[in-house]
């Protein structure tokens, strides 16, 4: 009697895939369980499916899946998640199933293109948007669309994930997003990609710790780096400013005619303040540290002392100047004669150098001027 011929799990899967295939027509939602999970057994068994074999796969696979209740296919998707390849027709349908199924694929899955995670994200919503934002890689097309089409939370989840990548403009839309939630102001600052010029527009926005973040991050910078942020900035101004206050050109007029007859010094500066006169102080302000009015202005509204100590910092002024900006600046109400030693610690602690690099920064919008000018 001769030995029967071998076969390999391999070569057994066709003949074995045929015969589940014979009784897909089984009308019984139980057995249909059964022979769902039997086809999904037989498929992780071989390596390497030719694409015959895959086109087979993909099309009993999915016949049976769609009958099937959240569950089963939830089960499913966790298991093809894990698969070095899947069925593609398999994938692009849990991947667009309910958030319960869609989830593990979204997140995990290898098989799944730009195009499929595209249509996934035009189409379905805040949760699908999230687990998309969970990949290991998440390309730049995709993630504009989250960007575009996220909420806050979907866009957090997306910041915080450094394998995904944004555009230059997406990043900018990230940044203006977080103007308006300080939510998302801690992911925006601590995103590794994020260009250097977008960090520092986000100083006036964020709280002292995250400002701290900056300035660290701002002395730690290679020159190099600090040059192709600047080049990069001076194309992103901010869209309105605010308009000049009535006396601007007065005060510039005074400013030009004090500045003719003896050096400005900045003792001069803290005369000024100190005869109420704001906007000729605004303006000899940003000369001597050479930032935009509109900057020095915002500084001063919102009595931003920490900003303020970087102007003066960068400008070279000495302690006891900024502490007498800060009098004259701040209410009564905001205790300063208490606070002056913890004013003049802030100010000591600050180095020259970080206080340069973030000021650059501050003068985009002044230079951008000056070249739209010309």
């Amino acid at each position: 009697m001769s030995a029967l011929p071998m076969t390999t799990p391999q070569e057994a899967i066709p003949s074995r895939l045929y015969d589940l295939i014979a009784l897909a027509n089984e009308p019984s939602s139980i057995k249909r369980r059964e022979l769902l999970r039997g086809v999904t057994d037989l498929f992780f068994q071989g390596d390497n499916h030719n694409p015959v074999e895959m086109g087979l796969f993909d099309d009993v696979m999915s016949q049976l899946a769609g009958d099937m209740e959240e569950a089963v296919k939830a089960e499913l998707a966790q298991r093809l998640s894990e698969a070095p390849s899947a069925p593609r027709g398999l994938s692009r349908a849990l991947a667009s199933d309910s958030i319960a199924v869609a989830e593990p694929i979204l997140r995990g899955s290898n098989t799944l293109t730009d195009d499929d995670l595209l249509h996934v994200a035009r189409t379905q919503g805040q949760d699908h948007l999230r687990a998309i934002s969970q990949r290991t890689s998440v390309s730049s097309v995709v993630s504009d669309v989250i960007v575009e089409r996220g909420d806050d939370h979907t866009l957090g989840v997306l910041l915080r994930n450094e394998g995904a990548v944004l555009s230059r403009a997406a990043h900018e839309t990230v940044v203006d997003r977080a103007a308006a939630n300080p939510a998302l102001h801690e992911a925006v600052i601590d995103r590794h990609s994020l260009p250097v010029d977008l960090l520092n527009e986000m100083y006036f926005m964020v709280e002292a710790r995250l400002r701290d973040r900056i300035m660290e991050k701002n002395a730690e910078m290679d020159p190099a780096v600090l040059e192709a942020a600047l080049s990069a900035g001076r194309k992103r101004v901010a869209a309105q400013d605010g308009a000049l206050p009535p006396d601007f050109a007065d005060a510039e007029k005074e400013f030009r005619a004090l500045r003719a007859k003896t050096q400005i010094s900045p003792q001069l500066l803290a005369n000024m303040l100190r005869g109420k006169k704001t906007t000729l102080f605004l303006v000899a302000l940003s000369d001597l540290a050479d930032v935009d009015f509109h900057t020095a202005r915002k500084i001063l509204e919102r009595r931003e002392m920490d900003a303020l100590a970087v102007i003066c910092k960068a400008a070279d002024f000495d302690r006891s100047l900024f502490l007498t900006f800060a009098l004259l600046i701040l209410e009564p109400s905001d205790q300063v004669m208490v606070k002056a030693k913890t004013y003049g610690e802030l100010y000591a602690a600050l180095p020259r150098d970080a206080a340069l690099r973030t000021i650059r920064f501050w003068r985009l919008r002044r230079n951008t001027g000056d070249v739209a000018a010309a």
